[in-house]
């Protein structure tokens, strides 16, 4: 007698609150794991950049040094160092333990809207609303940067890098991608404004929201529509979209309060978190597990898999 085989486990999404951080720094503009997930990194409109337990949910270090509000951050690869990028038109790299400011840099005639190191942390790349991208030699003491991209037609609302290749997105409805290897440069249309760019998880693909309320899925080589995701609500605000860790499903924030997660292949609606009664600000996956930060207003929301045990489920077990 065969035994049915075991059903397939559907993946699982993060819909259980694990923890709300009350971050005190004003309006959170940007949430962000740093490279392992053990960490993460808030961006205030208070002009202060945090560091927070992932786990525990408590403060570990307050990064201050930018004169108007910070907008996005990013932890180098060995978590020594931070970046930062804010209102103020400055760059700063961090050292992480001290809490110094090790460079500020500058060069950039409008805010900045977004910052990257790249995987070996040796260069940030940051994008602006003056339309360019600056590369910054992290080791060096020279204060210009050593590289400008500077092909887009206005702001520049999003940047990804992954090894040699470089993903903007830009104010102009154009995703553009620089093999910075080949020196090739990729451009897709898309019509509306973006608001972010990431790649997938295995590198073939890329997904890039917009002020029309759609995320869309490209082929990256051939810039074929993979997918198209709709629902949700995205009109005037820049808001963070992403891929889950094993690349099964997208999402993206919403002005209606709520995360849209959809299945990639079928374009589905899988779930649709109820963050808040405000703009869910910005989003990010956990780099391998099924966990996921929110922001709303002044605070930070820890998405999981399953309910966090307590003292009481311990004890009983």
């Amino acid at each position: 007698m065969a035994f049915p085989e075991p059903r397939p486990q559907l993946p699982q999404l993060p819909q259980h609150l694990l923890k709300t951080l009350d971050c005190q720094q004003g309006a959170v503009r940007a949430v962000r794991f740093n490279a392992d997930g053990n960490y993460l990194l808030s961006c205030g409109s208070d002009k202060s950049l945090k560091l927070w337990s992932a786990s525990r949910g408590t403060l570990l270090k307050t990064y201050s040094g930018h004169g108007y509000e910070v907008l996005d951050a990013d932890g180098s690869y060995d978590n020594s160092q931070l970046c930062s990028c804010s209102s103020d038109k400055t760059v700063i790299l961090w050292d992480v333990a001290t809490g110094q400011v090790t460079r500020k840099l500058r060069g950039h005639a409008g805010k900045v809207n977004c910052v990257q190191f790249n995987e070996e942390a040796t260069v940030i790349l940051s994008g602006s609303i003056d339309g360019t991208v600056r590369c910054w030699d992290t080791r060096s003491r020279r204060f210009e940067p050593i590289q400008v991209l500077d092909e887009a037609r206005d702001g520049i609302s999003s940047i990804k890098v992954a090894q040699h290749e470089l993903l903007t997105g830009s104010v102009d409805g154009r995703v553009r991608r620089y093999d910075l290897r080949m020196g090739q440069l990729h451009v897709d249309f898309i019509s509306s404004p973006i608001t972010c760019v990431c790649f997938s998880q295995d590198g073939q693909c890329t997904l890039s929201s917009s002020l029309d309320s759609t995320v869309r899925l490209l082929d990256k080589s051939t810039g074929e529509m993979l997918g198209e995701y709709k629902g949700h609500k995205m009109k005037g605000y820049k808001l963070d979209c992403c891929l889950s860790s094993k690349d099964t499903h997208v999402l993206s924030c919403s002005e209606d309060g709520h995360v849209y997660c959809w299945d990639l292949v079928e374009g589905s609606l899988s779930l649709k978190l109820p963050v808040g009664k405000a703009v869910v600000q910005s989003l990010s996956f956990h780099p391998t597990e099924t966990c996921l930060l929110t922001a709303m207003e002044g605070r930070v929301q820890v998405w999981g898999a399953e309910p966090e045990e307590t003292e009481e489920d311990t004890v009983a077990t």
